[in-house]
């Protein structure tokens, strides 16, 4: 009977650690979630504003992720971000889609539209003169 009582109470002790640890999983996920939807909710909340502004950088970050399987393809993701500067001298980087990324050059001007930290588009002026040479 020693014995029985010994390995009940690695049974419990298993347990009661087996529950925390799921406790403290689920309370990271949920502040991560908390956190996601704080951020979306703060952007909703701005206005839009749109600011003449200047393409001044431009990057992507590609992001590998190896296959589960063998013989599976490795999945991989590019972020892409677009620094644009304002006429008070402030620059700001959003995320951007690989569209909008395609179609920004480094030195466009135009009209920058953003709510909170959400890019929401930029319109080119196309009234500018480019001179060669």
């Amino acid at each position: 009977m020693g014995t029985d009582s010994g390995i009940d109470s690695i049974f419990m002790t298993a347990g009661t650690s087996l529950t925390i640890l799921i406790a403290v999983i689920a309370v990271i996920i949920g502040a991560g979630l908390i956190r996601s939807y704080a951020s979306w909710s703060r952007n909703s909340a701005q206005p839009l504003l749109s600011v003449k502004a200047a393409v001044v950088s431009k990057r992507s970050r590609v992001r590998s992720q190896q296959p589960y399987e063998e013989g599976q393809p490795q999945q991989t993701k590019t972020d892409y971000y677009a620094t644009f500067e304002v006429e008070s001298g402030d620059r700001m980087e959003f995320a951007i889609s690989g569209r909008d990324y395609g179609q920004l050059a480094e030195g466009d001007i135009g009209k920058l539209s953003f709510r909170g930290s959400r890019f929401q588009g930029f319109e080119r002026d196309n009234n500018r003169v480019i001179q060669f040479g």
